[in-house]
């Protein structure tokens, strides 16, 4: 009897051992990578003043270096609107993927900021994003939420739209093309953005 309440005791104690709780631990250091299967980036067009329609990316690439280098590309063909004639017109007359296949986001971030987050726990941030897309650099202030996810997995998402003007990032012309070609009154050159980005430990 003793041994076994002395046995039930070291199980109780290594269950209270905040040692031995993993999901407490803190973040590593070191790279992320993006887990591509389980992040998106989508965008909003307005057509005719009051029609908004849904569109993503079916691939996307990532990385947060050790010292909180951040880069996101895009790749522009991987369009997908959900009708294909679209898409082709997209990647033809708006982005023109022959000449600029990728938008590419880079941003710098502190990572001891986020190496104390707990399983659950969310943190906001504002950060400025550089944007590369179409021969153009523009800079933007972006809204994000970081939150730990089980074990070391982190969910980066905006928490509010990027509004992305699209003349100032040379896609005016192709919204023009476009505009046209569908015979609409108009199309808007303000295009919401949204990201949800899962990042897990490189290597």
């Amino acid at each position: 009897m003793i041994r076994l309440l002395a046995l039930f005791g070291a199980v109780a104690l290594s269950a209270c051992n905040p040692a031995q709780d993993t999901t407490e631990a803190p973040l590593p250091g070191g790279a992320w990578q993006l887990a591509a299967d389980q992040s998106r980036v989508a965008f909003i067009s307005v057509k005719g003043g009051d029609v908004g329609e849904a569109h993503s990316f079916g691939k996307i690439d990532g990385t947060v270096a050790a010292d909180g280098n951040v880069v996101l590309v895009v790749d522009l063909a991987s369009v997908q609107t959900g009708i294909d004639v679209r898409d082709q017109r997209m990647r033809d007359m708006l982005f023109e993927t022959a000449s600029f296949p990728q938008a590419k986001l880079t941003a710098k971030i502190d990572p001891a900021a986020l190496q104390t987050l707990k399983p659950g726990e969310r943190k906001a941030m504002s950060v400025p994003l550089t944007v590369d897309l179409h021969g153009t650099t523009n800079s933007i202030e972006a809204r994000l939420m970081v939150t730990r996810l089980a074990g070391e997995s982190v969910l980066v998402e905006t928490a509010a739209p990027l509004i992305i003007d699209a003349s100032s990032v040379g896609l005016g012309e192709g919204v023009e093309k476009l505009r046209a070609i569908a015979n609409l009154p108009a199309i808007s050159s303000a295009v919401p953005v949204t990201a949800s980005l899962v990042f897990t430990p490189k290597g």
